[in-house]
């Protein structure tokens, strides 16, 4: 049977390595895996649409789709997902303790839409009644340039240095960054002192896990070639699988950190078997919330549905099916 030569530009992570060095193939495909950052990834796909299929950030995703822009349809697999209250950093001698103490304040972020501003904003709005419009705030270079929303105050960085620069100088009062800044512990800490308890709480209250990433095709080569949707998904599934496998691996741990099996063990304490889910109806209360989050913010053109930014031919319960049946 001929193979169709396909690329796909996603990160390097345990879940996607089995991908990376051939030990799964999506089926009826000569996958090329091209490893890239998450920034450059999108970039390229957003702007010159250079794979069939990438990681994409997925509040860009909804947004496109909620313009009309069909370039790209989904499949239900969420390569990056993050807990982001502990992606809210101070200066160390900073006399903001509460979210709420974040009103009237100015707030960098890297990108305006980026999803885990997103998540920031949604949390932050919901949980501690401080909403997106009680913040000034300063961007940097956005991946994709939007039009602010009604009665949000952005304002850009300035060119000559960077946010986390602006924070420990004063010139902000916090930062919401998916990289760890340097001075962590020295010159900056986390708004929330115990950042891990208050996202367990959070997940155990809202069962949202927030999805930073999803996996996109381009629509015109689905509409073609309608399989690959589960041909992807199913090799995506197995790829998370062998990683799980793998992480009990006690003959030699795979993971640089000595307690592994426990940390995991305790982790599916809190979340059940299935710690990283590629399902809509495994991950709804998380699509649920950032679709409404990415609404209430003046982000999308429409309030859109989950259903509608994925393809419809992955079955429900497809991938609990698959690890029955030992297809994984």
């Amino acid at each position: 049977m001929h193979k169709l030569e396909l690329t796909l530009a996603c990160g390097r992570y345990d879940r996607t390595q089995p991908l990376i060095d051939g030990r799964v193939q999506p089926d009826g495909v000569d996958l090329t895996f091209i490893p890239l950052r998450p920034g450059e990834t999108f970039w390229r796909m957003l702007n010159h649409g250079e794979f069939d299929v990438s990681e994409m950030s997925l509040s860009s995703y909804t947004i496109l789709r909620s313009e009309g822009d069909t370039r790209f349809i989904a499949i239900p697999v969420f390569p990056s997902r993050v807990f982001r209250h502990s992606a809210l950093y101070v200066r160390a001698d900073s006399t903001i303790e509460r979210p709420q103490d974040l009103k009237g304040k100015r707030v960098g972020v890297g990108d305006y839409q980026m999803t885990a501003a997103v998540w920031v904003r949604g949390f932050l709005a919901h949980e501690y009644g401080v909403a997106p419009e009680d913040i000034s705030w300063v961007v940097g270079k956005p991946i994709r340039s939007i039009k602010p929303p009604a009665g949000i105050r952005l304002e850009p960085m300035r060119p000559d240095t960077t946010l986390e620069q602006m924070l420990e100088h004063g010139e902000i009062d916090a930062l919401a960054s998916v990289m760890i800044p340097g001075g962590l512990g020295k010159t900056v800490r986390r708004l929330f002192r115990d950042s891990r308890q208050v996202e367990i709480d959070y997940y155990r209250k809202t069962r949202i896990f927030p999805i930073m990433h999803t996996l996109v095709l381009k629509t015109s080569l689905y509409e073609r070639k309608p399989w690959l949707a589960v041909s992807f998904y199913r090799a995506f599934c197995r790829a998370r699988d062998l990683a799980y496998q793998s992480i009990y691996d006690t003959d030699a741990l795979t993971v640089s950190l000595p307690w592994v099996i426990q940390e995991t063990e305790a982790t599916r304490d809190i979340f059940g078997p299935q710690i990283w889910d590629y399902s809509i109806e495994g991950s709804r209360p998380t699509l649920d919330a950032l679709v409404r989050y990415l609404d209430e913010q003046k982000l999308s053109r429409r309030r859109m549905s989950v259903e509608e930014l994925f393809v419809p031919n992955i079955s429900p319960g497809l991938d609990e099916y698959l690890r029955a049946t030992g297809e994984d």
